[in-house]
């Protein structure tokens, strides 16, 4: 009940920080066109539009979304710290079990959604910043460890979270000590990224609270396809990123 009322208290909150800091934007939303160029701008010169195909769908609910808070003036950051919540609201519904889960799993979506939509925003109303960047990512890896936190308590082994989380940090670790040493900061889209993790492990949840009776078996199920898919996508963007970086001019200095 304390955990309901926590949760209830700080709804309202953010509730409250999406409508305060809401500004008109100075220029119009751009068309997914232009969203797609600036998008790539920002992330090494991939393109969105003759790469990933998963990758593309995504970018384009998450724009679709994104258009009307645009035009409302939702401030990028604020959407960032409200997916945090979105993230407690769905470890309270699997701590309440049964086909709660349901909505959990539903909830996990939602979240991934939030954690792409600021980034959206942020390019819709030409608020792109330095430290949105950064809060993005240290936000991004705080609903990481609470989704596989809420995996654990519908019935994933502990270390298997563990194993999984340690993965996508270094994932991620890999990915931007690449940029930081002169490389293409995104240099392969994996089969290991967010938005697969997202929906791989909102799947475990949701299906366990459609079969309760196999949720341990459903719930380590996920995680043990993204650990091995983790591993596979660490390897690859690991020789990719020595191969950028031994064609730079000179080394950097460590």
């Amino acid at each position: 009940m304390t955990g309901l009322i926590l949760l209830a208290l700080t709804g309202v909150a953010v509730v409250v920080l999406l409508v305060t800091t809401a500004r008109p934007p100075a220029v119009a939303p751009t068309d997914r066109a232009a969203y797609f160029d600036r998008w790539q701008v920002l992330h090494g010169g991939y393109d969105p539009r003759t790469g990933s195909v998963p990758l593309r769908g995504w970018l384009t609910l998450v724009h679709g979304l994104a258009r009307p808070l645009a035009r409302a003036g939702v401030q990028p950051d604020a959407v960032t710290i409200s997916s945090i919540w979105v993230a407690g609201l769905v470890l309270v519904l699997c701590d309440a079990g049964g086909h709660w889960w349901v909505l959990a799993g539903l909830g996990m979506v939602a979240g991934g959604l939030c954690d792409t939509l600021d980034g959206c925003l942020a390019v819709l109303q030409n608020r792109t910043t330095r430290w949105g960047y950064v809060l993005d990512s240290v936000v991004d890896r705080i609903n990481d460890t609470l989704y596989l936190v809420a995996l654990v308590l519908v019935g994933c082994p502990g270390w298997l979270a563990v194993a999984c989380g340690f993965g996508f940090f270094l994932l991620e670790y890999l990915r931007a000590r690449a940029g930081n040493a002169g490389g293409d900061e995104v240099g392969l889209i994996t089969m290991a990224e967010r938005p697969t993790r997202v929906i791989v492990l909102s799947l475990s949840v949701l299906l366990s609270g459609v079969f309760p009776s196999l949720c341990l078996v459903l719930s380590a199920l996920g995680p043990a396809v993204l650990l091995i898919m983790t591993a596979v996508s660490v390897v690859q963007l690991g020789l990719t990123v020595r191969r950028q970086l031994a064609a730079l001019p000179s080394d950097r200095p460590r």
